[in-house]
């Protein structure tokens, strides 16, 4: 690592901006070809998607964590955010935008406005951000610049001779975007003689050297070897260390207004610099912290247990070195009479939930157990009272439930007409209701839904994938609470309720989740020496059966011929030994049965 003595940097020279696009349009690929032409990057070194630092995210080819690099260009410095594209990585996305001026919103020249681009656009435009269209990828075959000029202009109110083209595969164009950064997007506001005021925007957890927080210095001056306050945590540290990224870590002095780099202050505890803190100066604070992010909202929860017990420790250590550098997480710990000990876990989609499951097996080397996911209902009872449910086995009784009312979201559909009557279909099929249908040109439309949450968080988006050959784009955000006759369905296995199993349901679909769960369990389910009833229930009433044979040892095998009543005798004895043995009898089912079966909506 290289220590450069340096003053602060002029603020009229310093560029923060963030790309952001809908998923797959080329963000990462952009930052490829600006490192390669700013020479940030030794020719020798350089790889595809040189900032996406996972594994899960090479293998997936999106971006998860938004990455920040300083490159150097025209005697400017430009301070790129690199942010993912999926809808259940927008918290990434809003978070990069309090860090910057301006935003590159990049658009696929073949497939042109989709539902994220939007949501990005929108949010941007919310920050007062300064906003750089550009096309990608217009050497393509399919690429259609002139009919995404319009649809942008006519959409978004960015005007057509305004928009940029470019191939950030091949590097056409990308000097004349950077070019444009320069000239568009304003320099940082801030005075170096102000009291310190530093936002953290992403932090990651070193084995070694403990927190390291990637900061965007506002007003005032940090020094390396001074110390400094978190205002939200209330804690005081000494700074070992700050820098920048150039990709790689640089050692500086002094971070001035407007600069991006990285902080090293030796804090060792996980929530002490959440994304959001605002850094100050021990010596000379700042009268009030900066506006942080608002603490984002889990939409769809699932219980996360480590198969090995011993290994719960290690599991809640995970989770909060997670939750340092995504702080969407959410986690509590529960208790499940089938699996022991784990944790309730809150995410923001689906896809949040399945990487976040990923990391844990592979940066942690655990092995774990996720239940079903479910949603967040409310309940409400003939007491009056009110609850929040978000493990179905925590819903009351139907004896004392008045009504239960179940989140919904507003769904933003972009698909080529051609698929328009599958969408449609789709839509109807999972309770959902049209509130809007624009056509954005005369080959594609923009379907608006009110959905229910529990129904778009399982499959919904690769059904809409299918359906629509890949083409369609899908968007959502909360949209508040509507009174639902839905439904908890347990599964007993020998008469005893397994909570893993249970799960909350719109009471149209109860007999077909229960019959479906039923018969993946009793093919999954070891035989006994007894015969083990599988049911489904709602409250009180069986909506399903199934039942795993007894194994059978063939008593009558020592009788040749003989007395039918010495037979009859030999088969009573055994069916008494049986009957006594279903009493006492408990069924263990393995783990790989829990694994298995709660894969079944991913069939």
């Amino acid at each position: 690592m290289t220590v450069t003595v340096t003053e602060p940097v002029d603020p009229r020279t310093i560029r923060n901006l963030s790309v952001i696009a809908h998923i797959d349009h080329g963000k990462s690929t952009l930052s490829d070809r600006i490192l390669e032409i700013t020479g940030a990057v030794d020719p020798r070194l350089m790889r595809a998607q040189y900032l996406d630092s996972m594994d899960i995210e090479r293998e997936r080819g999106i971006t998860i964590k938004a990455q920040n690099v300083r490159v150097r260009y025209r005697d400017h410095l430009i301070q790129l955010i690199d942010t993912p594209g999926h809808v259940d990585f927008g918290y990434e996305v809003s978070r990069s935008l309090a860090a910057c001026e301006g935003a590159v919103l990049l658009v696929d020249a073949s497939q042109g406005i989709q539902a994220q681009t939007l949501a990005n656009c929108y949010q941007a435009l919310e920050h007062d951000l300064a906003i750089v269209a550009v096309l990608n990828k217009i050497d393509l075959p399919a690429a259609d610049p002139a009919r995404c000029r319009d649809e942008l202009e006519r959409v978004l109110g960015i005007p057509g001779a305004e928009v940029l083209e470019i191939s950030a595969k091949t590097g056409a164009g990308v000097p004349a975007l950077l070019d444009a950064v320069i000239e568009r997007i304003p320099a940082p506001a801030g005075d170096p003689a102000a009291p310190l005021r530093a936002l953290v925007f992403d932090s990651i957890y070193d084995q070694y050297r403990g927190v390291i927080s990637s900061i965007r210095v506002v007003d005032g001056t940090l020094r390396s070897k001074s110390r400094v306050r978190l205002m939200v945590a209330q804690t005081t540290h000494e700074v070992e260390e700050i820098g920048v990224r150039t990709p790689d870590m640089v050692e500086v002095d002094v971070l001035g207004p407007g600069e991006v780099g990285y902080l090293v202050a030796g804090i060792r505890d996980v929530a002490g610099a959440r994304s959001g803190e605002t850094v100050t100066d021990a010596q000379r604070p700042a009268g009030a912290p900066l506006e942080g992010y608002r603490d984002p909202k889990p939409m769809v929860f699932c219980g996360i247990y480590p198969i090995d017990g011993d290994d719960l420790a290690a599991l809640r250590d995970a989770l909060d070195r997670l939750k340092l550098n995504d702080a969407s997480i959410s986690y509590e710990p529960e208790n499940s009479h089938a699996l022991g000990f784990g944790f309730r876990c809150g995410f923001l989609g689906l896809l949040h939930m399945e990487i976040v499951r990923e990391r844990l097996e592979r940066e942690f080397n655990l092995s774990i157990i996720a239940t079903a996911p479910s949603v967040v209902y409310r309940a409400f009872l003939t007491d009056g009272t009110e609850v929040d449910v978000d493990n179905p086995t925590d819903l009351p009784d139907p004896s004392r439930l008045d009504h239960v009312d179940e989140p919904m979201l507003d769904v933003t559909i972009i698909t080529p007409a051609e698929h328009l009557g599958a969408v449609m279909d789709l839509g109807q099929s999972r309770r959902g209701e049209m509130t809007k249908m624009e056509y954005l040109s005369t080959e594609r439309v923009e379907l608006r839904y009110r959905i229910p949450l529990a129904e778009v968080v399982i499959d919904f988006f690769d059904a809409l994938k299918s359906r629509t050959k890949g083409y369609a784009s899908l968007d959502y955000e909360p949209a508040g609470y509507v009174t639902s006759p839905v439904v908890r369905v347990d599964l007993l296995i020998n008469h005893e309720p397994v909570d893993a199993f249970s799960t909350i349901v719109h009471r149209q679909n109860a007999d077909y989740y229960g019959r479906r769960m039923a018969e993946r369990l009793r093919e999954l389910i070891p035989r006994q020496l007894f015969d083990v009833p599988i049911q489904a229930a709602i409250g009180g009433r069986v909506i399903a059966r199934e039942t795993v044979k007894a194994r059978r040892k063939d008593v009558l095998a020592k009788c040749y011929g003989g007395d039918i009543t010495r037979k009859r005798k030999l088969l009573e004895k055994q069916k008494e030994g049986k009957k006594r043995m279903k009493n006492l009898g408990r069924v263990e089912v393995p783990q790989e049965a829990f694994v298995a079966a709660l894969k079944l909506d991913e069939d």
